[in-house]
């Protein structure tokens, strides 16, 4: 099920004239596996290298070098933005490397600064008037607190634009109903974290649940449980390595 297989990230890769050594391996999963790295003088990024195996005997190692370029469009499209970290260099035919970004993604007990999520609304009405659809903020892993202070988003690899679908009224449509759908989570971390700092109106709007998302759950759950249960039976026996393991 690893997207590298048997193989880990590399040791060390090379990049724009610098030597970036592996420090951890973050996460392994089906389409993409995630690491961190540092190069000697201190020089800190994340290497994320999209699906090389095969499954079920299919090749798939296109859908990673796809899902690579597809990615890394949305980075060089907001590369001019200060809260999102910038691209560094390829690495093969499905991998990139992006800046590292000091902080840690947002979560239940650890404060958040007044103003964060102001401006982490205005960073995502930003990405939007460029037409992009960042889709998921719903896990507040993508979401950095960084020690700046100052909300960073990292990960559009579901991310959505018109070039995905195409600028006609069907992928307009869709654009701006993942548009709200993307502020819609972002109260909902709000009202979590940052209850004092809700409005009236957004308290209505985090607790009114959108059709589009009720849709959305109900086909996805089945696939999302099959899942977990899936990769807990494969870990409990063995068969797969624990994410982030080396």
């Amino acid at each position: 099920m690893r997207a590298l297989g048997r193989d880990d990230l590399p040791e060390s890769v090379d990049v724009a004239g610098n030597t970036f050594h592996r420090t951890k391996t973050v996460k392994h999963d089906f389409y993409a596996a995630t690491g961190f790295y540092e190069s000697s003088d201190g020089v800190k990024s994340v290497l994320k290298m999209g699906r090389t195996t095969d499954f079920g005997g299919l090749p798939l190692e296109w859908l990673g070098a796809w899902l690579c370029r597809r990615e890394m469009r949305f980075y060089t499209r907001l590369s001019d933005l200060p809260n999102i970290p910038a691209v560094l260099g390829k690495v093969g035919s499905t991998g990139f490397l992006h800046a590292y970004v000091e902080g840690a993604p947002l979560e239940k007990g650890k404060p958040v600064p007044d103003g964060f999520f102001s401006a982490l609304q205005k960073l995502l009405a930003e990405v939007h008037r460029r037409n992009i659809a960042y889709v998921d903020t719903n896990k507040p892993q993508n979401i950095l607190q960084g020690d700046d202070g100052q909300p960073h988003l990292i990960d559009f690899q579901i991310s959505f634009d018109l070039d995905t679908i195409g600028a006609n009224p069907i992928g307009r449509w869709m654009l701006r109903r993942l548009q709200r759908e993307d502020f819609y989570h972002i109260l909902k971390h709000k009202r979590r974290l940052r209850q004092d700092e809700l409005t009236p109106e957004e308290r209505i709007a985090a607790e009114r649940r959108s059709w589009f998302i009720k849709a959305h759950r109900f086909i996805t759950k089945p696939y999302f449980l099959l899942r977990r249960r899936t990769f807990k039976r494969l870990r409990d026996s063995g068969q797969l390595l624990p994410e982030g393991s080396k």
